[in-house]
């Protein structure tokens, strides 16, 4: 069996699929994509698939290690996620060839369903609880919200009890036996970090995520040092030897990205890594259907797996939905907050293959937003 060829698809809302094609008929899909840079992944993947072409699409390993140490230069989020959907597409070919499921492939499944939670908003703390009802009613029983929005460099004492009224009313709507985790993506300088986790800390969230920028992770132990809030990162993290620091630092989740780092081979290794400091793995998954079903896999086969975002009814999605680009939403029926194993072969997803081409014909040139001070200085969104 070889690879005869290699199709990209910038689809909306904001995503990039490929398509891998063999001699012998068989298809696997991935998502390679940097959200907002959806263009620049779709180039560095028709590089990749120079090598690619003419070559066994189940030698999957040595693939992985030829296209992202091939090269001089190495790692960054834009290769890695062109690595990433590339190798999600090899995995899904290898278990349609083997007429398996990709969690049979990695040693078999370790559990029989998995947790998900769902998207809440946050923005606007008067809309949370109405939010959270609906999802509950649903049957999650975890959600993940906003801990605020622009973050100023200094909290004032106002900003402060933004953030925990919306955890309050969080907790409030959840009771004690449902969770929900704040996601402050970045925003906050360590001091402010300092100050949110000792805030919140009563209010017992799941996890707090990215309560620093990636930037800034040599100050990772000081805040682990001084809360007991369990602190989850890493989805701009794109290789174990990213996440190998947090992880000496006192991360309790880590959170790579099944189409950012590296694929379905290098998260199982994240997983693994991981595993050795006890630390638990919740997949970052804000993106389409090829991502989730990847994540899904590496769950059900993962041993210190803890919960999997994803994207349903998200606010980025605007213009196309998760469920639009395939053909049976089956694995994506969420039971009582969970996603449950299937025997479907490959990375267990029929993608509407009409679908992504008609919505490609209009491709989307999605960026996201750049935020500002008061003083007009950018601030992180």
């Amino acid at each position: 069996m070889k690879i005869t060829r290699i199709e990209t698809f910038p689809v909306p809302p904001r995503w990039l699929f490929c398509r891998v094609e063999t001699d012998e008929g068989v298809v696997g899909w991935g998502e390679p994509v940097v959200e907002g840079r959806a263009e620049v992944v779709r180039a560095a993947v028709e590089v990749l698939s120079e090598y690619l072409l003419g070559q066994d699409p189940l030698r999957i390993e040595d693939h992985w290690q030829v296209l992202t140490k091939g090269g001089f230069y190495r790692g960054g989020p834009v290769l890695s996620s062109a690595v990433a959907g590339l190798d999600q597409a090899l995995w899904d070919i290898a278990g349609r060839h083997y007429g398996a499921p990709v969690h049979a492939l990695l040693g078999g499944p370790v559990r029989d369903k998995v947790r998900v939670y769902a998207w809440v908003g946050g923005d606007d703390p008067g809309e949370l609880r109405e939010e959270i009802d609906k999802q509950v009613e649903a049957g999650f029983t975890a959600v993940k919200m906003n801990g605020s929005g622009l973050m100023p460099r200094s909290l004032t004492a106002a900003d402060l009890a933004s953030v925990v009224r919306r955890a309050e009313v969080a907790r409030s709507a959840l009771g004690s036996g449902r969770d929900f985790a704040i996601d402050l993506h970045g925003r906050a300088t360590t001091a402010n970090a300092r100050r949110v986790l000792a805030a919140v800390a009563d209010l017992h969230p799941l996890f707090v995520e990215e309560p620093l920028a990636p930037d800034h992770l040599h100050r990772l132990r000081d805040l682990t040092a001084a809360t007991d809030v369990p602190i989850a990162l890493g989805e701009r993290l794109y290789s174990r030897t990213d996440f190998l620091p947090p992880l000496t630092s006192g991360l309790a989740v880590a959170q790579p990205d099944l189409s950012h780092a590296g694929g379905i081979s290098e998260v199982r290794r994240i997983a693994a890594l991981a595993e050795t400091f006890d630390v638990q793995l919740a997949p970052h998954c804000p993106l389409g259907p090829i991502a989730l079903a990847a994540s899904l896999q590496v769950g059900f086969a993962t041993p210190n797996f803890l919960i999997q975002e994803q994207s349903v009814g998200i606010y980025h999605n605007r213009g196309a939905e998760l469920l639009d680009y395939v053909l049976d939403p089956a694995p994506f029926t969420f039971t009582d907050g969970h996603a449950h194993r299937t025997t479907l072969p490959g990375l267990g997803v029929t993608i509407d293959e009409q679908a992504v081409r008609r919505a490609a014909r209009h491709p989307h040139a999605w960026r996201n937003p750049v935020w500002r001070h008061d003083d007009g200085s950018m601030a992180e969104w």
